[in-house]
C-alpha cells in the first residue's frame, strides 16, 4: 500500500520521502511532468487532471503543494497564485480521493502557523480561533478544502507548521549566509515570538500522525519551546561561533524591502504549544532551539 506525496521536490517533501523509503515503504509522488518510472504518477490541477489508478488502494495521502510564501514580493497577481495553488490544488486532490472505491485511511494536508494571525504573547494550542490577515484567510480557505475528505471517511490531519529548521532551504536556509558574516540580526522589536520545528521532527511527526488514528483536525506542528526573534537571533549566532548585529533591524525598512511578507511573516508573533502532537504521545528529538540548531547546522 503506497504512500501518496505531492510537492515531493521541496524541502519538507524531499525529506519526508527519503525517511520513508529508508523505513521500507513505498512511496509515490505526484508530479506535474510526464513520470518517470512506477515511483510517479501525473496530475495536474490546472487541467484538474490525477491518476486514480496511482491513488486507489493507497493508504495515505501526504498532501505538501504549493507556492512560496516567501518566493516573491505580494504583487496582487502572486497573491491570487498563492491562494490558487493551495485552494485549487486541495480540492482537485480531494475530489479525486472521494471519487475512489478504495480511499486512502488518512490525508495529511499541509497549512501554517499564520492560521492564527499575530498572537503576541499568549501561548496557543490547536483550540485558537483564526486571527486576521492575508495569510490568516488563506490557511482557513486552505483546510476547509482538505477537510472536504472527511466526507469519503479518510482520516484528515492539518498541519499548521511553524519555522522549519533546515540548512539546505526554507527560511533558515535563506538567513544563514547573513548570519555566517556576523551580520545577522533582530528584526522588527525582536520581542515577536518565533515557533519553529527541527527538519527531522516535523518528518518524525507526520510519520507519527500517518499511523496513529487518534490524531486528527489541526495539528501544530512546532517544537514546545518557541523563542523571542532576539533569542533566535542570539543563539543562531552562537551555533554558528559568529557575532551579530546588537541593533534591530527597524519594522520600515523590512516592509520597503519584503513588503507585506515582512508585516505578517517575519513580525508578527506565534507562540505555539504542539498539544496534539504531546497528548498524542510524539516525543521530539528537539526541545531546545541551540540543540535543534546544532543538529541541523
Amino acid at each position: 500500500m503506497a504512500i501518496i506525496v505531492t510537492g515531493a521536490s521541496g524541502l519538507l517533501g524531499t525529506a519526508l520521502v527519503a525517511a520513508l523509503r529508508a523505513g521500507g515503504r513505498e512511496v509515490v509522488r505526484l508530479v506535474r511532468r510526464p513520470p518517470q518510472g512506477d515511483g510517479e504518477a501525473f496530475w495536474d490541477p490546472a487541467e484538474q487532471v490525477v491518476d486514480l489508478a496511482a491513488l486507489e488502494g493507497s493508504q495515505a495521502v501526504v498532501h505538501l503543494a504549493g507556492a512560496s510564501i516567501a518566493g516573491r514580493r505580494w504583487t496582487p497577481a502572486y497573491r491570487r497564485e498563492l491562494v490558487e495553488s493551495r485552494t485549487r490544488g486541495t480540492r482537485v486532490l480531494v475530489d479525486a480521493l472521494r471519487e475512489l472505491s478504495r480511499p486512502p485511511e488518512v490525508l495529511l494536508s499541509a497549512s501554517g502557523m499564520d492560521f492564527y494571525g499575530d498572537t503576541g504573547d499568549r501561548v496557543i494550542d490547536e483550540g485558537q480561533g483564526k486571527g486576521r490577515g492575508f495569510l490568516a484567510d488563506l490557511c482557513e480557505a486552505w483546510e476547509a478544502e482538505a477537510r472536504r475528505a472527511g466526507e469519503a471517511g479518510i482520516r484528515t490531519v492539518q498541519a499548521r507548521t511553524s519555522l522549519v529548521l533546515s540548512r539546505d532551504g526554507g527560511a533558515l536556509g535563506r538567513i544563514l549566509p547573513i548570519f555566517r558574516m556576523g551580520l545577522g540580526a533582530p528584526l522588527g522589536t525582536g520581542r515577536q515570538y518565533w515557533s519553529w520545528i527541527s527538519i527531522d521532527d516535523w518528518v518524525g511527526a507526520a510519520l507519527h500522525v500517518l499511523r496513529t488514528p487518534g490524531i486528527e483536525g489541526p495539528v501544530n506542528f512546532s517544537a514546545p519551546q518557541p523563542v523571542t526573534n532576539a533569542e533566535f537571533t542570539r543563539t543562531l549566532g552562537k551555533a554558528l561561533r559568529r557575532g551579530t548585529v546588537p541593533i534591530p533591524v527597524p519594522a520600515f525598512a523590512l516592509a520597503a524591502g519584503l513588503g507585506a511578507f515582512a508585516r505578517e511573516g517575519l513580525l508578527v508573533s506565534h507562540r505555539l504549544e504542539p498539544a496534539k502532537l504531546t497528548a498524542g504521545g510524539y516525543r521530539f528529538a528537539h526541545t531546545r532551539l541551540d540543540e535543534a540548531l546544532r543538529a541541523v547546522l
